[in-house]
């Protein structure tokens, strides 16, 4: 007999945690053999280039139970699975369009605009599409209101925007801009100094 069940609503109840050897990796996902079973995982593709085949990892997981399929979604950390089922809350975001936000700059970026009505940092920067991006602020900006008052200001949001702009005037793609970008180290101070080590992640590359 067929069973079906309706989307989030057994979700706290499914698998919630993930620890064994990568067995197989794509650009999307990874494949995690834990007791013998092997579990297709969607990850982000920071995790997949920080991992490779018989590497040990674990993972908190979600769990979406659709009515045809139950897909799993792996996090290297709490913080990472709480902000996506955040996004979640957000009309219109299912779980690959959160896994895919996520990808694309440091959560805690991502908060700060969110929190500070940032349209343009998200747009620019983030890569998510204007619509969404105001979609994301009005839903969200009221439950991220402490990342607006941390201490981080719209001129740090600014100056990453300045960085991903001068690394596009010196021929380098969105893609290869946004993943330099996530890759320099937020302690590191001033406009110059980061753009320095943007190119140098990227010359290494």
């Amino acid at each position: 007999m067929a069973v079906y069940f309706k989307e989030k609503k057994y979700n706290s109840k499914m698998i919630a945690y993930l620890e064994g050897t990568i067995i197989y990796t794509t650009d999307k996902f990874i494949i995690l053999n834990t007791g013998n079973i092997g579990y297709k995982v969607s990850v982000t593709p920071e995790t997949i280039l920080a991992c490779s085949n018989q590497d040990q990892i674990a993972l908190f997981i979600y769990t979406s139970v659709r009515e045809n399929s139950i897909d799993l979604f792996g996090f290297k950390t709490t913080e990472e699975l709480s902000f996506f089922e955040l996004l979640l809350d957000v009309s219109g975001i299912g779980p690959r369009s959160a896994l895919g936000i996520i990808a694309l700059a440091p959560i805690s970026t991502i908060k700060r605009a969110i929190a500070t009505g940032d349209v343009g940092y998200l747009n620019k920067v983030s890569g998510i599409g204007k619509k969404t991006a105001e979609k994301i602020i009005i839903e969200l900006r009221d439950k991220l209101q402490n990342f607006k008052e941390s201490g981080d200001t719209p001129s740090t949001l600014r100056e990453e925007g300045d960085i991903f702009e001068a690394l596009k005037s010196l021929g380098y793609s969105q893609n290869e801009a946004r993943d330099a970008l996530k890759q320099v180290s937020p302690s590191l101070e001033g406009t110059n100094a980061r753009i320095k080590e943007a190119l140098r992640i990227l010359n290494n590359h």
